[in-house]
């Protein structure tokens, strides 16, 4: 994947033109700000932006053919290779607009799934990828590329013989599409029960799981990376983690748990993306705690949070015990809200409070131990090994002596060889 983010970076990055209508019905200047963080993340060099208000859309082209028309000498005098509409267009807005404007037109989804794409590093993100690609793409047929329109067949028909042999073209792509989503959405079912058996397991284990969650690229992988001391991919952009990253950590009572790094988020994250990597996004709902990360010097952080509670409802995770992490305050001047976490994975400040309340809210489900084991009774050293930790380990003359943490519903074992 390195190498192939190298080769991408050799390359001349596209020169794209943003194009929005502003309805009222979200911020607009943000959804922009947004999208041009979008097309930076997919090697892409925003040249010029254009958002027009209206009271509806147009049918044809969303924006009015005036805005059209200031489109098009953009992308002829900035030499502008694709415009990205932000928010979703139908195929027939699609081809309507790239025959207006004479360069290749994406919208907003489009653009995050190309991002998916470049970034799935797994084989379940791979086909998760693919998976959205196609449902995405199945109802705008008729309007995406040129090759259907050249499809028409010639001879003695005339024009109802061309338009039949376009419509069998059609249907033979949607029924292609039509299998191969079904054959990824079977392939998906497999590798969710297989990870479904990894979590019964762990479960059982009883090792707790903490779950990091939010917009992205709010640091979420920094955190990880700081305190497991894992090396997972860090990078300033969008999506810079796509697959699920799972990494052991000891909290400071020696308690072990798994902390997990998720995909992130962003605002009007399409309900299909969600649905695609529902599996995924599943591993949050059998979480024993979610760490809510947003950034603390983005000044829309508290919009960020309200999408990462939306999902995470839409997840089901509403019950689940919470925290609110601002990470990267050393580049934040701002005042936060008493109850909120302060951390900066760059310099290590707040996380040891943060470690310490995750000690706290976990406290009711393990307990430090001191007990000495009979040498007839050196199998009860198991469970606290494997779903505890052991702190001290001394062979003595009457005994194993150890000392650790073991799981609450473990205590009554070594309650006859306390110390």
């Amino acid at each position: 994947m390195t190498e192939q983010k190298n080769i991408e970076q050799q390359r001349p990055p596209v020169k794209v033109l943003l194009l929005g209508a502003d309805l009222g019905k979200f911020d607009a200047e943000r959804s922009m700000q947004e999208l041009s963080a979008l097309a930076d993340a997919n090697h892409m060099e925003v040249v010029a932006q254009l958002v027009q208000k209206r009271d509806a859309i147009d049918v044809a082209t969303v924006v009015g053919e005036g805005k059209v028309a200031e489109a098009k000498l953009y992308c002829q005098n900035l030499a502008v290779e694709t415009v990205i509409f932000d928010g979703e267009l139908s195929g027939s807005q699609i081809r309507n607009l790239e025959q207006a404007l004479e360069v290749e037109v994406i919208d907003r989804t489009m653009l995050i799934l190309e991002i998916f794409s470049s970034r799935a590093v797994t084989n379940e993100g791979k086909l998760q990828t693919e998976l959205a690609t196609l449902r995405y793409r199945l109802p705008r047929l008729t309007g995406l590329g040129q090759s259907l329109s050249r499809q028409g067949g010639g001879g003695g028909g005339g024009g109802g013989a061309r338009r039949g042999a376009g419509e069998s073209k059609l249907e033979y792509d949607r029924r292609h599409l039509r299998r191969r989503i079904d054959a990824l959405a079977q392939r998906l079912k497999e590798l969710e029960a297989r990870r479904g058996e990894n979590r019964r397991a762990r479960q059982k284990s009883g090792v707790p799981v903490i779950s990091l969650v939010g917009y992205t690229n709010v640091g979420k992988s920094s955190l990880l990376n700081k305190l497991c001391g894992a090396e997972v991919l860090e990078a300033n952009m969008l999506f810079a983690t796509l697959d699920p990253t799972a990494r052991k950590l000891t909290l400071p009572s020696g308690l072990n748990v798994v902390m997990v790094d998720t995909v992130g988020f962003v605002s009007r994250l399409p309900h299909h993306l969600v649905q695609a990597f529902q599996s995924t996004l599943e591993e949050t709902a059998y979480s024993d705690i979610i760490i809510k990360v947003a950034d603390a010097s983005d000044p829309e952080r508290e919009e960020q949070l309200q999408v990462t509670d939306e999902v995470l409802h839409e997840l089901g995770c509403d019950d689940i015990p919470q925290l609110v992490v601002y990470n990267k305050c050393d580049a934040a001047a701002s005042a936060f809200y008493p109850d909120v976490f302060l951390t900066s994975a760059k310099t290590g400040f707040g996380l040891a409070e943060l470690l310490a309340e995750l000690d706290r809210r976990l406290s009711d489900r393990m307990r430090a131990v001191k007990v000495l084991l009979p040498y007839d009774q050196l199998s009860l050293a198991a469970p606290m090994r494997q779903r505890g930790s052991v702190n001290l380990e001394e062979y003595r003359e009457n005994g194993l002596y150890l000392e650790g943490i073991v799981k609450s519903s473990d205590l009554y074992l070594y309650e006859p060889y306390f110390i």
